[in-house]
């Protein structure tokens, strides 16, 4: 008995094995490689200080980007900004910009970065950076306006003071409507991906 149970059980599986080498055969073979997710492109860029004058008072500021274009897989892309010995214990805005460089154009506000006591800030947003776009009105036909340059602002209008002196200029680059001067921008690398 117990030897007939064994062979019924040694010729099912023979039969599940054959069955499924039959069915691998069929399918196509695809190598390693393949089968690995996409990796997701990088795209690196750094700001500059947006005019001579604060590039005279903060010498040694550095903004690197770093976009890891994912939106096509986990349906967002993720936006690094590593900023190091800017002017310390402030805020900045950060827009996806038309132009990078007055008059800016189209504008996306996608959020804020604060320095620590060095000046030093890391932080990640997860949001769509290739297809950053606007819709506005030209002639009375909508068109679309891509959005793939970089601006940063002193949040607060008296935070560029210590550079550019008490102007009184105050622009409309945060949330409340109150911000100072264009601190940082990507005029000297190149764009962000466009679609």
């Amino acid at each position: 008995m117990h030897r007939r149970i064994l062979m019924g059980a040694v010729a099912a599986a023979i039969a599940v094995t054959a069955a499924s080498s039959a069915f691998a055969a069929d399918a196509p073979h695809k190598p390693a490689h393949a089968r690995a997710s996409k990796a997701a492109n990088v795209t690196r860029l750094k700001l500059t200080p947006s005019s001579p004058q604060l590039a005279a008072c903060m010498p040694n500021a550095r903004v690197r980007i770093t976009v890891k274009s994912t939106v096509d897989t986990l349906g967002f892309d993720t936006f690094r900004i590593r900023a190091r010995h800017l002017a310390p214990k402030r805020d900045y805005t950060v827009f996806f910009l038309e132009t990078a460089g007055q008059p800016f154009g189209a504008a996306e506000y996608i959020g804020d970065i604060t320095t620590n006591k060095y000046g030093n800030a890391n932080n990640k947003f997860n949001l769509i950076v290739d297809e950053a776009f606007s819709s506005t009105v030209v002639d009375g036909q909508r068109v679309r306006v891509d959005l793939n340059q970089v601006g940063m602002w002193f949040a607060d209008p008296a935070d560029d003071d210590f550079c550019i002196g008490d102007t009184g200029q105050v622009t409309p680059f945060d949330g409340d409507n109150e911000a100072g001067v264009q601190a940082f921008n990507s005029a000297h690398t190149r764009p962000l991906p466009a679609p």
